[in-house]
């Protein structure tokens, strides 16, 4: 697939238009055989058509932005000035529109980017599935092309955004990341998923899900798009990506917890991941990561995303609980009984906890692990609730580690052709994100692999 590089070194070169790309997108989302229909809740096909023809104009007349004229998708939990923000759900379909976008959706306006459209969620973006009753379910690329009532989930909660990328219908989708939910799709999606430190891009104009967890990033083709992408939604100057060499740089693959309940496909797929960074020169050490151990202790009274989400949803569920995905709902609701002293406390392990995760990974340049434990599960392995809530929390399970340590990570493809999709997922403490995305970048031409 096209890469946000790609497509602005052609628009520079004028080897197309901003109006072209728009389009292929757009023929893409309506395309009947697709998951267009799944995989956006709103299209801005006429609006998208104006921007790309304005961003086409002004490139005639003077040199615009670099990424000027880019299709992206936007996650339906980010407010754009004049629409509601239904965050995947029926229950918000009738609030007040925005009064105005959140600040990562003007600075991406502001570089000249082009929406095409709003992507489905998991409602509130509470589950790693990426199912959604409301508005449908989007597949997984994996499989698709088979039964189609035999379909894969396709990660979530940034369903929409992992598909609308695979699938073309966007060069970028705009995501958030409370505890994988950028990663994980884009793992079961075969695409990049980056999950920054949580305040280094602004939040304000997204609907939350647990404030202290929650953080916005993008999904992509490569390491080197989410890197331009974040770098216009911190805020930032980006002049490129340094170049990184693979051999010696320090990865530690925990031994502990991250590698427990792999299918045989992942675990095959991981085993070659690693053994080509070997191959390359990078020093691997394999160890338990001891603050990995300690983060079940710390969460045996209840979690921060649950927590904190019932603190949101309150009202809401007093009013519409009806409306919700009862699965959602039933998430939310044990927040109600966590004792103050209970958050306080999981609070102060957090800032231990992430002192001591910092310590520990102060000689390596990154830590790696599987971004989810299995392949893509089908849809239909989630009818019922037992297994529902086991498989959620396994595909939660690496991830969510990251947010809790208040870190940043990439998932990248690192399946070989013909297998079933999987995401080796490169991470670091807090504030180490440009560093990160440059490691991302010099492993994933050894990564890949289809």
């Amino acid at each position: 697939m096209q890469t946000v590089e790609e497509a602005a070194q052609a628009l520079a070169a004028g080897r197309t238009t901003s109006r072209a790309l728009v389009e292929a997108c757009l023929s893409r989302i309506e395309d009947p055989a697709g998951e267009g229909g799944r995989a956006f809740i709103a299209v801005y096909a006429e609006e998208a058509r104006r921007s790309a023809d304005a961003m086409d104009m002004l490139r005639r007349h003077r040199a615009p932005g670099r990424y000027a004229g880019i299709p992206v998708s936007l996650k339906d939990l980010l407010d754009v000035a004049g629409e509601t923000t239904r965050a995947g759900s029926a229950a918000l379909a009738g609030a007040p529109p925005a009064e105005a976008s959140a600040t990562v959706v003007r600075r991406l306006l502001g570089a000249g980017l082009v929406p095409v459209g709003r992507t489905n969620m998991t409602e509130f973006a509470f589950s790693g599935v990426g199912i959604n009753p409301h508005y449908g379910t989007p597949q997984s690329p994996f499989g698709r092309a088979g039964d189609p009532a035999a379909g894969r989930v396709p990660g979530g909660s940034s369903s929409g955004a992992a598909v609308s990328v695979s699938d073309g219908m966007a060069l970028m989708g705009v995501g958030t990341d409370t505890g994988g939910s950028c990663r994980i799709p884009a793992a079961f999606c075969a695409v990049a998923g980056f999950k920054p430190t949580a305040r280094r891009v602004p939040t304000d104009g997204v609907y939350p899900l647990a404030p202290s967890l929650d953080s916005v990033g993008p999904l992509a083709n490569s390491a080197a798009c989410c890197a331009a992408m974040d770098a216009i939604m911190a805020g930032e100057q980006f002049d490129g990506l340094p170049e990184m060499p693979v051999a010696g740089l320090r990865l530690l693959m925990p031994t502990n917890i991250v590698l427990d309940g792999m299918d045989a496909a992942t675990e095959r797929s991981l085993d070659s991941a690693v053994q080509r960074l070997d191959r390359a020169g990078a020093l691997i050490h394999h160890r338990r990561l001891r603050p990995l151990d300690l983060l079940a202790e710390a969460h045996a009274r209840g979690g921060l995303a649950v927590a904190e989400a019932y603190a949101v949803h309150r009202s809401l569920l007093r009013t519409h609980a009806g409306q919700y995905d009862p699965r959602v709902a039933n998430r939310i609701l044990p927040g109600a009984n966590m004792p103050a002293a209970d958050y306080i406390d999981l609070v102060t392990a957090r800032r231990r906890l992430t002192a001591a995760f910092e310590l520990e990974m102060a000689p390596y340049d990154a830590l790696i692990m599987p971004t989810v434990p299995v392949a893509p599960p089908p849809i239909s392995a989630f009818a019922e609730e037992a297994e529902y809530r086991r498989l959620n929390g396994l595909i939660l399970r690496n991830p969510s580690q990251i947010n809790f340590l208040d870190g940043c990570a990439i998932s990248l493809p690192c399946h070989e052709a013909g297998a079933p999709p999987a995401g080796l997922m490169i991470a670091a403490p807090a504030m180490g994100d440009r560093r990160l995305l440059a490691i991302a970048a010099a492993l994933e031409p050894v990564l890949r692999r289809h």
